[in-house]
């Protein structure tokens, strides 16, 4: 995680009207660059990536919050507000181009399926039901 991604993560995050809306879109903003950059096919140091991700998500909204409880946050009803906002899809898209708005359903279904491995559990529920509008399914 570089200085540039890191300021275009906190300049998303800047054009949210409230804090919680800012904190909100910092953590889709981050977990979507993270989710992204799991898409390689070099070999990746995960010690490594989530210790630079945890000191940036701490230095920048606190103690308590961690790329584990960003990704699981990412995967409940609370990221919908976020991922149906019109203001934060125009900013993230000009913000962060690196990550391609038409990749997000993916990356969400990516992390979707990481949890299922982890939990054991059923991916149904209201991200899944958002994932599936997105293609066009039916609810």
């Amino acid at each position: 995680m570089d200085t540039i991604i890191k300021d275009k993560i906190l300049a998303v995050s800047r054009q949210g009207r409230t804090r919680i809306e800012a904190t909100d879109w910092f953590r889709v903003a981050t977990g979507l660059h993270y989710l992204a950059g799991l898409m390689t096919k070099e070999a990746i140091d995960f010690a490594k990536v989530d210790r630079e991700y945890n000191r940036f998500v701490y230095q920048s909204i606190g103690g308590g919050h961690t790329i584990t409880s960003i990704l699981q946050f990412m995967s409940g009803e609370k990221v919908l507000p976020t991922l149906q906002s019109p203001r934060f899809m125009a900013v993230f898209g000009e913000s962060c181009p690196e990550v391609p708005a038409d990749s997000i359903p993916f990356l969400l279904e990516l992390n979707l399926g990481v949890a299922k491995n982890i939990s054991k559990l059923e991916v149904a529920g209201p991200v899944h039901d958002w994932l599936q509008r997105q293609k066009g399914g039916t609810i």
